[in-house]
Order: structure tokens, then sequence, then C-alpha cells
């Protein structure tokens, strides 16, 4: 009977072993662009195809209705521990969980661009920022890399490529240090409840084609 149950016990071992490697092994190579589950509700997107860089207001809640895959790879590279930050970073952690997302976070402080090429490294579906600090080296970054997906979240890049896509709003919206900090920049607005959102937004806008625009979730 001993026998059995450490038979058992070293099968259900292994299983979990085999079952760490195959994750880590998922993430081994780039894969095509999972497909988005659902559909936006109308007003998310505009009736005609936005110009490169422009700004979007969807409807208030259009987004609702897509959602990632389960298992949906996501970078989450952040610079910071300030309270605006924070909530970001607080805002992907919780759309993983609901969503089932695979979330892997880069810490970039020592290194902002050496961050953004460990989560590129990573081979996500999508890396998504958190942290204005990270506004300038993405500009950079991002141009340089047209086959990876950027999520800028409380931010955008004064310049996006079209693999760049921001979820801003009254209050956020820094654009890097030749910009500056906006007249309307405020701290209280980062609240979970709008951090979430724009979470949400952006991840159904880059599922969905929706790219290289800054949505306005006000």
């Amino acid at each position: 009977m001993k026998r059995r149950v450490l038979a058992a016990v070293s099968a259900a071992a292994m299983v979990a072993v085999l079952a760490g490697c195959a994750s880590d092994e998922g993430w081994s190579a780039m894969r095509p662009a999972p497909a988005a589950v659902g559909s936006p509700a109308p007003g998310f997107a505009p009736t005609t195809a936005p110009a490169p860089e422009s700004t979007h207001a969807p409807a208030p809640g259009s987004w609702n209705g897509v959602s990632a895959p389960a298992g949906y790879r996501v970078a989450l590279l952040t610079v910071g521990d300030d309270a605006p930050t924070a909530t970001l970073v607080a805002a992907v952690r919780d759309w993983a969980e609901e969503t089932h997302a695979d979330l892997r976070v880069v810490h970039a402080d020592d290194d902002m661009i050496d961050g953004a090429v460990r989560a590129m490294d990573l081979n996500p579906d999508l890396i998504i920022s958190a942290g204005d600090a990270l506004v300038d080296p993405l500009a950079t970054v991002t141009a340089n890399h047209l086959d990876r997906q950027f999520l800028i979240v409380g931010a955008e890049l004064a310049e996006p490529t079209e693999n760049v896509t921001a979820a801003d709003w009254t209050g956020a919206a820094y654009r890097g240090e030749g910009l500056g900090t906006a007249a309307a920049y405020d701290p209280a607005t980062f609240t979970p409840e709008r951090a979430g959102a724009a979470v949400r937004a952006g991840v159904a806008a880059v599922l969905t084609g929706l790219r290289g625009v800054v949505l306005w979730i006000d």
C-alpha cells in the first residue's frame, strides 16, 4: 500500500514538473496574435478608420463584451512605486486574474531600456506599460520592434507607431520629457475604476485591431 501511495505521489510530482515546463515552454517563441473573445458594442471603434496617432473616445463600457482568451500572454513592464503607478499595476493584476491571462511582471527601475528588452524576450502577446518614466524609453524601443504589441496605460507616446496603443484620460496623459506633464495632471484621477476601465478598453483595442491610437477614457 505504501509503495502505491509513494508511486502516486511521485507521478503527481512529475506531472506538476512537466506542467511547469510546458508553461515555460509556451513562452519560448512568439506566436500568431490570439483572437478576441466576443465583440465590442457600437461606439467602441470610430465609424471610419482612425488616422494613426489620433485620439478616439469610445462609448463608456463599449469594450465590456471583449475579453482576451484564457492563457493570453502579457508582460507587465513597470517602474516606480508612486501611487498612480501602483494603482495601474493593481488594475493589470486584477484584470489578469479575472480573465485567466498568463501574466509576468518585469520591473525596470534599474535600466528601463533593458527592462523593455527583457519584456520582449519573454515573447508575450502584449506588453503593458505602467509608469510615466517608461514613456521616453518606449518611444525608442517600440519604433524598432514593430512586430511587438504595446499598451501604455495612463500615459502616451507623442508619436506612436502602429504597434503602440494607449489608454488615457484627463488628469493623466504624460507624453515624455520633451512635452512634460499635462497641465491637467492630477494623481487623484488614477482611481481603481478608471485604471481598470483603461486596461480593459486598451486590451480590447489591441485584440480587435484598433491599434496605434489613443483611447480617451473619461
